[in-house]
């Protein structure tokens, strides 16, 4: 077999091929990845709306959850939740985006008269040892407890904003960013009007 002549022309060709057939296999490995990984990921927002929902055997009317938009009068940026109906109450997944790290999401459960059920942290970008302790930090027993507290009735900010919440140690910036996503999950959940500075509108 002759041996091809190292020009540009023959240089282009292999490296063409290589890429076509390396473009191919990534196709193919995420064809096979792809499917495994939504199921992972269903079954991961499934078991957060069980946890937060306070356990048990929950019910829900829609998994893919309906869609709240909101423009804040704040930055003018436009911001999405979703609700996830369930038998027990709502669950809301809201995102602040600015918490210390960038993006804050949290998953909180309400009952139907707007009480916190639970939550879970679903991004959490701050720093290790500080903001980072907002997964546990506001649950029942520890010092920012939220559990059980409705965002209606209840001042769901930091103390030192003259809330009801304390904050996290060193880290208010991730403490607001969290209170307000929570806050803002209370009024998709109960759909209700956002507060003074926001406004919300359903998405069909």
């Amino acid at each position: 077999m002759e041996k091809l002549k190292s020009n540009l022309t023959n240089m282009v060709s292999v490296l063409t091929g290589i890429s076509v057939i390396c473009g191919g296999l990534l196709a193919f490995a995420n064809n096979l990845t792809e499917a495994p990984i939504k199921a992972a990921n269903d079954k991961a927002l499934a078991d957060g709306i069980t946890a937060v929902m306070g356990g048990g055997d929950v019910k829900v009317e829609d998994p893919k959850g309906t869609e709240v938009k909101h423009t804040s009068k704040a930055d003018g940026k436009e911001y999405t939740y979703i609700v996830y109906k369930t038998d027990k109450g709502n669950a809301v997944k809201a995102t602040d985006p600015n918490a210390f790290g960038g993006n804050l999401t949290v998953l909180v459960g309400f009952n139907a008269q707007g009480d916190i059920l639970g939550y879970t942290v679903l991004e959490n970008n701050e720093t290790p040892g500080l903001g980072a302790k907002c997964p546990d930090w506001f649950q029942e027993g520890n010092p920012g407890n939220i559990v059980g507290k409705n965002p209606g009735k209840n001042n769901m900010t930091v103390s030192k904003d003259g809330g009801e919440i304390d904050a996290i140690t060193a880290s208010t910036i991730t403490s607001r960013a969290f209170l307000r996503a929570v806050k803002q999950a209370y009024y998709a959940a109960m759909d209700q009007e956002p507060d003074a500075e926001t406004g919300a509108t359903k998405q069909n």
